[in-house]
Parts: C-alpha cells; structure tokens; sequence
C-alpha cells in the first residue's frame, strides 16, 4: 500500500480532539472526506488511544 502524506492525514484531523481513539479518528477523517490511501492507512492503525497527531502519523508508518 502507498503511504498517504501525513500532511493530508492531519488535514483530514483537524477537527479532533486528542487524545482519541481508533474509532474516533476514523470517524472524523471519513467526515471530513478522506478516501483512498488516507482512509485505509486509518483503518489500518491499531486499536487505542492516540495522543497526539504525531502518534498518529507514527502509528500509519509502523502499520504500512
């Protein structure tokens, strides 16, 4: 799978409040409109609470 830019990702997170869950930050990302590779590489990072965007983005790298 490509690896999506961690810029669009935080793009699609804008919104959320830290920390969040898995659930939540699926949830927002689809609201805000990611597909593709920025949604899936989501989808794909493990159950838990993120605390922070860089947790985020460092969770899509170990998962891609």
């Amino acid at each position: 799978m490509a690896n999506p830019d961690p810029i669009e990702i935080q793009k699609y997170l804008s919104g959320i409040d830290y920390p969040a869950s898995k659930d939540d930050i699926v949830a927002t990302a689809e609201r805000e409109g990611a597909t593709g590779d920025a949604l899936d590489a989501l989808k794909d990072i493990p159950d838990g609470e993120y605390d922070a965007p860089t947790a985020v983005s460092s969770a899509i790298s170990d998962a891609s």
